[in-house]
């Protein structure tokens, strides 16, 4: 199913619509402010199980998950140094993937080896509505045309993955491009992967 939802003024009855899958052990497709991805609720076993076949992953292979406020971000970590955590609320809501030590409430199924987690809080208004709406982040994962081609175009999404998932949701064209992946975990600043988010505030750390 293509549901289409304003990208700029979400409507709340269609968000609902998009919770209602969430809920009930769904899986979608929605946009965010680098590329679209699939999403299905942290505390869905089923549909995480679900997500990683339709990745074709392995399940330790670490996904990041979507919070939409500063409360959620230092909820599922072990506790943000406080100098790091006041660059954090500068460049947030933004285009970053930032890794932390994971906080107990973490599902195991979303550890990494070393008990980390990635956490996202992108700047766009249907990906913050729907994980507001929902109440707790959503487990994400970027789709990919190729090794260097994103999803742009939700009409091409659907062509290829309505059998696959739940509901798509378009929220129009956008420029799709990684995040800047940053690991904290280990104390100092480690840039992983240079997307979308700029990374010289780092020198701030």
């Amino acid at each position: 199913m293509l549901l289409s939802i304003n990208p700029t003024n979400p409507q709340p009855r269609r968000i609902q619509q998009v919770v209602d899958v969430l809920q009930n052990d769904g899986i979608i497709i929605y946009p965010t402010d680098t590329v679209y991805g699939l999403g299905c609720s942290i505390f869905s076993k089923k549909a995480m199980k679900r997500l990683y076949q339709l990745k074709k992953v392995n399940q330790k292979k670490p996904l990041s998950f979507i919070c939409t406020n500063q409360t959620e971000v230092q909820e599922y970590t072990q506790g943000i140094p406080t100098n790091v955590f006041k660059l954090l609320r500068r460049k947030l809501p933004g285009p970053y993937t930032f890794v932390f030590k994971a906080a107990r409430i973490v599902p195991k199924m979303m550890l990494t080896p070393r008990s980390t987690v990635g956490l996202r809080w992108p700047d766009h208004p249907i990906a913050n509505q729907i994980v507001e709406v929902l109440g707790h982040p959503i487990l994400s994962s970027s789709l990919r045309i190729s090794e260097d081609e994103l999803y742009d175009d939700p009409h091409d999404l659907h062509e290829k993955y309505k059998k696959q998932v739940d509901l798509i949701v378009d929220g129009g064209t956008i420029f799709a491009k990684n995040s800047t992946i940053i690991d904290f975990s280990q104390g100092s600043a480690e840039i992983i992967r240079q997307g979308k988010g700029e990374v010289e505030w780092l020198e701030e750390v």
